[in-house]
């Protein structure tokens, strides 16, 4: 996924960017793209692949919001002032691809479809191999905290097709990470469920904790990259940003495993309550949790 900004003028001690560099036209037209290929395969092509349905009114609003959050992170300011200027909108975008994201994304996949990218033994291998919980866990947490290790962290930044290469991983991981929670496929045994899919998700915020108080408790700014970049505001230097940085990302993340944590939860509870009613009053059709 990584930021295109290092192809456009460099930053100016204002902050002022042209409309390229702010709202990226090319992140613009691909975004587009893709929703177009959605609503054409989810719609009227669906008919042409066999035991396909067209996408549910849910899930076309899921697919929406989730490239709307793409756009957010990858064309919009956001994307810009993160690459040029504020380690905090960097870490506002990383939350977003990483915690908001890929649950949405999933959700919105049509089962068949999903299927169907993934048909290719290539593909299937690497999703058999990565999406299996303690390896998706411990993956996509590792790469996101050697990321955040200094040298590391400047060295991407300072290199574009670096940070694309880093950032593609990480997206890949962070959707590996998702998949037993909110797996689209039916027959995935590798789909959590009840206090498994708790525990996996609370051990996800456990591992990810270490690298957020890294970046919010350190004594000094860790980052060459943003303390040479110009300061913006005379009272928000590089020492502040950081911490703020590390609190928007922990933030986010906290409030996305919170709500997910919740909704698990709730279904697990209601799910048991039905399993102690008597027979007769147990509904004809079993929940499924998703």
């Amino acid at each position: 996924m990584g930021n295109n900004h290092q192809q456009h003028d460099m930053p100016t001690a204002g902050g002022l960017g042209s409309f390229s560099d702010l709202w990226s036209p090319d992140i613009m037209l691909v975004t587009l793209i893709i929703a177009i290929l959605y609503f054409l395969l989810t719609g009227p092509l669906h008919k042409r692949f066999i035991n396909a349905a067209p996408a549910t009114n849910r899930q076309r609003w899921l697919f929406v919001l989730a490239l709307i959050l793409f756009y957010a992170a990858e064309g919009s300011p956001i994307s810009y002032y993160g690459h040029h200027y504020l380690f905090s909108m960097h870490m506002l975008q990383q939350s977003i691809l990483y915690f908001a994201l890929p649950p949405l994304a999933l959700l919105a996949m049509p089962e068949w479809l999903l299927e169907k990218i993934s048909e290719p033994k290539p593909l299937k291998l690497m999703l058999k191999i990565s999406t299996q919980p303690l390896v998706a866990a411990l993956m996509f947490n590792s790469l996101f905290s050697f990321y955040h290790v200094p040298f590391i962290f400047d060295s991407a930044m300072s290199n574009h097709t670096l940070m694309t290469i880093y950032h593609i991983i990480l997206v890949l991981a962070a959707f590996a990470m998702w998949w037993p929670i909110v797996s689209p496929l039916s027959d995935n045994k590798k789909q959590l469920a009840g206090l498994k899919k708790l525990t996996y998700i609370f051990a996800n915020g456990v591992l990810i904790t270490p690298a957020c108080a890294l970046i919010i408790f350190a004594g000094e700014p860790l980052y060459n990259y943003y303390m040479s970049a110009p300061q913006l505001f005379v009272t928000h230097d590089a020492f502040y940003d950081q911490r703020l940085g590390g609190i928007i990302m922990k933030l986010v993340q906290e409030a996305v495993y919170g709500s997910v944590l919740a909704y698990v939860f709730y279904n697990w509870y209601k799910h048991e309550k039905q399993d102690d009613l008597p027979m007769d009053q147990q509904p004809s059709v079993p929940i499924v949790e998703r």
